[in-house]
């Protein structure tokens, strides 16, 4: 048995959870490798709607166990409120829910950290979530990060208190008052008065050496999908840095935020929009600034998940996408929100970039660098409803041309269609 991968091959937000919904039934365990609260995967179904940060997207379904894996971090307050929610879903959520010893927990002072560098950056800043992922995972790789393994253990309060003491002095050389600081909604030390809380509460979830559980899992002719959160495009290493998320987002971060092998790996879905969007600060090619742009904003209801903040939109950047594609090793594309172009008559896609008077057909290391111009090819739309469809063979005979002119352009077929929010209309292709 293999692992199966499903991630992003945009700048997030393409769908993910979604989709990990619908194909959960295929699999016995559902597993969440890298990223943190700073992800909304939203999953709408009988006419419920839930966005989930940091549980995997199984979770709904009861006969699947779900891991977070050891390269997530996480901030128990928010899941806490989260697994609260999913119980109203499904009374028995605890029971298939396991989390990594291993995985690093998010401290009231990495979101005050997260909030006074941002201010610092001034005009300069990144756009975080403010969820405190950089400040964690900074405290992880200078090696004096708090584990969740750490919360069973009698030194877990002086290690807290240890690591907030020193954060707090580098606060201190900042133009920011900790105690006005305000952390959704509530002043930091009442913030942190409900952090000792949940993380208590959490101790009622089952803590595992996960590495050990999936391997045995495997072992045992199980089959697990594995989860990732934002998008190829965000990654720390590969993406547009430094307008990025801190964690690998891609294939690669499976290994080291599961404790897979690489051999392990099996098929790797990559989800994408049929167009492109992006929260936050950073490079977008794409990005239109004119009427399509609100169009595709309206009628895509784009606004982030996690946030609420508007999405910047696009035409699809297929430069981007193939990029995306080798570097994950992509077997099957799946595409999402189709249904959002069914107003155009005609639709344009970005086959090639103009950099400095030169047409390359490659991401370039800086998206930024020059005078950086998406070099666009039109196509017929299908301009019309689509997101009814209850049949594969109702869809327009535009929208399947419109899927062969993407496989053709990234050379991997797309798999799997997403035409509306409902886990009901998603089609095998």
């Amino acid at each position: 048995m293999k692992v199966d991968v499903i991630l992003g091959l945009q700048w997030g937000d393409e769908g993910k959870g979604k989709i990990v919904d619908a194909l959960t039934p295929q699999y016995d365990i559902i597993a969440r490798f890298q990223g943190g609260p700073n992800a909304g995967h939203t999953i709408e179904f009988n006419d419920n709607k839930i966005v989930l940060h940091t549980i995997p997207s199984g979770i709904l379904h009861k006969n699947t166990m779900n891991i977070i894996g050891n390269g997530v971090v996480i901030d128990p307050v928010i899941l806490q409120k989260e697994l609260e929610l999913v119980k109203t879903f499904n009374p028995t959520a605890t029971n298939h829910l396991i989390i990594s010893k291993r995985a690093h927990l998010i401290l009231p002072i990495h979101r005050a950290l997260d909030a006074c560098y941002e201010k610092a950056k001034g005009a300069a800043k990144i756009g975080s979530t403010l969820k405190g992922i950089a400040p964690t995972y900074s405290d992880k790789y200078n090696r004096r990060g708090i584990r969740v393994g750490d919360l069973l253990h009698k030194e877990f309060a002086q290690k807290y208190n240890e690591l907030t003491a020193d954060h707090l002095k580098i606060i201190g050389l900042y133009d920011f008052d900790i105690n006005e600081h305000i952390i959704d909604g509530l002043p930091y030390k009442e913030y942190e008065a409900l952090w000792f809380e949940a993380a208590e509460k959490m101790k009622e979830i089952r803590f595992a050496d996960t590495e050990i559980y999936i391997h045995e899992a495997l072992n045992e002719g199980k089959s697990i999908l594995a989860e990732g959160a934002q998008g190829t495009l965000l990654d720390i290493d590969f993406g547009a840095y430094p307008f990025v998320t801190s964690s690998n987002t891609i294939c690669a971060g499976v290994c080291s935020g599961l404790g897979i092998a690489p051999n392990k790996i099996g098929k790797v879905y990559g989800v994408f929009k049929a167009y492109c969007t992006r929260v936050g600060s950073g490079p977008f090619p794409t990005e239109l600034f004119d009427k399509t742009g609100e169009i595709l904003q309206k009628e895509g209801h784009e606004f982030g998940a996690t946030t609420g903040r508007p999405r910047r939109c696009g035409w699809l950047d297929l430069v981007a996408l193939k990029y995306a594609v080798m570097i994950n090793g992509v077997t099957d594309l799946v595409m999402t929100k189709a249904d959002v172009l069914g107003i155009f008559g005609t639709l344009k896609t970005a086959n090639s970039y103009k950099l400095n008077n030169q047409t390359i057909s490659y991401l370039p290391y800086d998206l930024s660098e020059g005078s950086l111009e998406p070099v666009y090819e039109e196509i017929a739309g299908w301009n019309q409803n689509v997101d009814s469809i209850k049949d594969i063979s109702e869809i327009p005979l535009e929208l399947k041309n419109y899927i062969k002119f993407i496989e053709k352009n990234v050379n991997v077929p797309i798999s799997v269609l997403s035409l509306s929010p409902d886990r009901k209309q998603t089609f095998k292709l």
